[in-house]
């Protein structure tokens, strides 16, 4: 035990693994670079699946993902830039554009298209696919749709902002709220020569992906990563990071694990196989959508 006037060092979190995302093809052709997916499951649950699509040449993105169903998951859109338009079977229809987010918990089940337009060439953005408690996979649909300006943004010290999506920063929430996981949902960007830490709680999953430039992710510094490549932290209070002569930009994301069975066929992630047959059953019979009004689903920030 300590002495009363000892105040006791909050555990830093180690870097467990380093991976690099690699290239995929999804959707009608889209090509996209895999951070982490099926392979990395369970080691961190309650995420699924990340995918960056960041790309100067339309034709590598202009056919998109169209229309497809997903059950049991949360699909998590953060634009940087460019625009998506997204279009689902119960009605709902929108743009997601630079710096906007959309957070989609499809329940029961949604069937859905997201196609990208060419705005001057550019496209760049993520997806983090999210499971769902066993509890709250058969859920109405809902949709939480966020403006870029909307995100707040916080420094919690010189050459450090951070744009809160989910989470509480420094007393800063982000305006996605009442998600099972309890996540946290950072953009982060650190400019050189620079050294800060940011808390998290103990026992929730934590990674960051590096966006843009070098930083260090361990108390001694000694090992920088590189843009392109995933951080999955061990357990502990804090992430430390450190830059040197170049800045860095990277997501920071953590979620409460869910210690579930995990059953999964493409976009459908359900706790057993009968669960997964069903679905798919449903889906060729046309009778896959419960939840059939608009009514209810959509919350804006």
């Amino acid at each position: 035990m300590a002495p009363e006037n000892e105040t006791l060092e909050p555990k830093a979190r180690h870097v467990a693994e380093v991976l690099a995302a690699r290239p995929t093809i999804e959707g009608a052709g889209v090509h996209l670079r895999r951070a982490f997916g099926a392979a990395e499951v369970p080691r961190l649950d309650p995420f699924l699946l990340l995918d960056d699509f960041r790309s100067e040449n339309p034709a590598e993105y202009i056919a998109g993902f169209p229309w497809h169903p997903h059950r049991g998951i949360e699909t998590v859109t953060y634009m940087l830039d460019g625009r998506v338009e997204h279009e689902d079977s119960i009605g709902n229809k929108g743009i997601i554009g630079s710096g906007d987010v959309q957070w989609m918990s499809a329940g029961s089940g949604i069937i859905h298209q997201e196609m990208p337009k060419v705005d001057r060439h550019r496209m760049g953005g993520f997806q983090l696919w999210v499971n769902m408690p066993k509890i709250s996979k058969m859920t109405d649909p809902r949709y939480q749709e966020v403006r870029s300006g909307q995100i707040p943004e916080v420094e919690p010290m010189r050459g450090v902002r951070m744009r809160v999506v989910a989470g509480n920063v420094h007393g800063v929430d982000g305006p996605v709220r009442d998600i099972g996981i309890d996540p946290e949902y950072v953009d982060v960007r650190v400019e050189p020569r620079t050294d800060f830490a940011h808390r998290v709680k103990p026992g929730h999953t934590v990674f960051a992906y590096l966006l843009e430039g070098r930083a260090s992710f361990d108390e001694d510094a000694s090992d920088l990563v590189e843009n392109g490549h995933l951080v999955i932290f061990r357990d502990g209070e804090v992430v430390r990071v450190t830059t040197r002569d170049d800045p860095a930009r990277f997501l920071l994301v953590s979620g409460k694990p869910l210690h579930e069975p995990i059953a999964w066929w493409g976009p459908i992630v359900m706790n057993n196989r009968k669960e997964i047959e069903e679905a798919v059953e449903e889906f060729q019979n046309g009778t896959f959508i419960k939840h059939g009004t608009r009514s209810g689903q959509r919350t804006s920030a």
